[in-house]
């Protein structure tokens, strides 16, 4: 099995700069890693996400400046958050889809890190 460990998370005032971690645990081969977010009374949406390759594609509805980024041989994914405001402020879940074939893909999901941005 594969665990997500989220790291990176916090309370950070506005305008500041917040990486996000997440490690996947495990062997089983990652393919796309990425981050959603979901704030208070809202749904969970997606933030991005990153291929294998390096391709990166951004949620319609994100605010703020992001950056995603991976490191394969740390099986692991970044969110970089710059200029953070207030209306960032959610938790941030870390999604990671593991393949042992390509007709055949498990979904696995982080227990989300908080951020919170507030003066």
């Amino acid at each position: 099995q594969v665990q997500l460990v989220e790291s990176g998370g916090g309370s950070v005032p506005p305008g500041g700069t917040l990486t996000l971690s997440c490690v996947a645990t495990g062997t089983i081969p990652i393919k796309t890693m990425g981050w959603y977010r979901q704030a208070p009374g809202k749904q969970r949406e997606l933030v991005a996400h990153i291929t294998t390759d390096g391709k990166a594609d951004y949620g319609d509805s994100v605010k703020g400046r992001f950056a995603i980024s991976r490191d394969n041989a740390r099986r692991t994914v970044y969110l970089q958050i710059n200029s953070l405001n207030p209306e960032q402020t959610a938790v941030y879940y870390c999604n990671e889809v593991g393949s042992t074939s390509e007709l055949a893909t498990t979904v696995y999901w982080g227990e989300g890190t908080k951020v919170t941005v507030s003066s």
